[in-house]
């Protein structure tokens, strides 16, 4: 599950500074760092609408099987924070994590992670097509970012999305997750899908935090339009607080709380939603996207909350 969102397509919104993009977000010129967190935990406990699960402590990495007892440690810490949660695969200990939070009254998006690997996707599907049949599935996305990958043609993927809608009950939407762009590349696979379930980072397109909230509602509206008038939702968004810069995108606490903040406040008026990206540092994401990649979470990996009141 490690591979590197640095790319370009000539799907993408092109971002430019001097581009005046509708921002609509707090203005923070006048915020101590001490009022920024205060703002930051306000609005962390009015729930967000949805979190990804990050499942690995330090040390551990796709493919180890992790514990039912950990990932029951950490539904507890971000129950109170979330009505929905993402899991982004059905084994490995990931099965754990929608029967975990059903327990805890919170709602599930369970994933499948398809990749290059027939045995593996075939063990996933079967996965997510069980945790469906025995109720623990509220939206099932066949794949993450496979299209992005060129892990699977698109007729294997579509056949993949078939294969589950006909195995689950018909209540259970199911679809598809990546970014923004590949529906409008691929609009069979947008066709396909019940929901439209679309990952959204501005911070991964260079834009500065100034404009990112106004780059990722053009990001959004995009996806809507090629699903057709069907629910989109976020499937992934968020930003790093420490680690290399990306163009004009720079990582820092304050600028992970503020895009935070934005993100949240946007769900809430605009009744858009958005599962966070993400719950915990994980360390393992250092690699394909640098130093980065292990710093997008809103606890450490520690699993302390990393923005407080001091």
């Amino acid at each position: 599950m490690s591979f590197s969102r640095k790319e370009d397509s000539i799907y993408q919104i092109k971002y430019d500074n001097s581009n005046e993009i509708n921002y609509n977000g707090i203005d923070y010129s006048n915020k101590s760092p001490k009022e920024l967190n205060h703002l930051f935990e306000d609005v962390l406990n009015t729930k967000m609408h949805g979190l990804c699960f990050s499942l690995y402590e330090d040390g551990q990495k796709p493919g180890d099987c992790i514990t039912e007892e950990q990932v029951r440690r950490r539904m507890k810490i971000i129950a109170p924070y979330t009505k929905w949660v993402r899991s982004f695969s059905c084994t490995e200990g990931n099965e754990f994590i929608p029967i975990i939070a059903r327990e805890y009254g919170i709602k599930t998006l369970v994933g499948a992670w398809l990749g290059n690997d027939p045995e593996v996707n075939e063990r996933e599907i079967e996965g997510l097509i069980k945790l469906s049949n025995e109720g623990f599935v509220d939206i099932a996305a066949v794949g993450n970012e496979v299209m992005y990958r060129k892990d699977l043609t698109e007729e294997e993927l579509l056949k993949f999305i078939e294969r589950v809608k006909k195995a689950v009950p018909n209540t259970i939407p199911v679809g598809y997750v990546d970014a923004y762009y590949e529906f409008t590349i691929k609009p069979r696979i947008a066709e396909a899908c019940d929901l439209i379930l679309t990952n959204c980072y501005p911070y991964w397109e260079g834009c500065n935090l100034e404009y990112s909230l106004g780059h990722m509602k053009q990001m959004y509206h995009q996806a809507l339009q090629a699903g057709n008038g069907k629910k989109v939702i976020i499937t992934e968004t968020g930003w790093p607080s420490q680690g290399e810069s990306f163009k004009d995108a720079h990582p820092s606490k304050d600028n992970a709380i503020k895009y935070f903040i934005n993100t949240q406040l946007w769900s809430q008026e605009e009744e858009i939603d958005i599962f966070y990206f993400s719950s915990f540092d994980e360390s393992w994401k250092v690699g394909a996207e640098g130093e980065v990649g292990a710093y997008w979470g809103i606890w450490d990996k520690n699993e302390k909350l990393k923005f407080d009141k001091k």
